[in-house]
């Protein structure tokens, strides 16, 4: 049986993050366990983060999950927008709440673009490059 929704297909939020998230060479998306995942060959990112026994926090579902470079992880990790997700935050995985006052959609577009970096196949690296 599927994960029921755990996001609301009119969310502006959603579509902001899909917009830079489908604008990446080869990016598609598909809904893995109830929120939109984006991905390449790996899944690069998700939209909704639950806390560890917070599964039914409403803002916690608008977040952009991310895989971030080694060297930025202890700033981020600082930043009381992020958290560490259930499940994927065991891998390394952190979350942006884009509900804690207004998004900076450039550094939403930074956290995008280091994840796919690192998630990527090289190939799809070097097209991102190009453009």
């Amino acid at each position: 049986m599927p994960h029921p929704p755990r996001y609301r297909e009119d969310d502006p939020l959603l579509a902001r993050v899909r917009g830079i998230a489908l604008a990446m060479p080869g990016a598609k998306e598909k809904i893995s366990h109830g929120t939109p995942s984006f991905y390449t060959v790996k899944i690069f990112a998700q939209y909704g983060a639950a806390i560890k026994g917070d599964h039914d926090s409403w803002a916690l579902r608008r977040s952009l999950v991310f895989l971030p470079d080694d060297q930025e992880r202890p700033a981020l990790e600082e930043d009381p927008r992020i958290h560490v997700p259930a499940y994927v935050g065991a891998y390394g995985w952190l979350a942006l709440d884009l509900t804690a006052g207004e998004p900076d959609w450039d550094e939403v577009r930074e956290l995008l673009d280091a994840s796919y970096r690192n998630t990527a196949p090289a190939r799809l690296i070097r097209e991102l490059d190009a453009t």
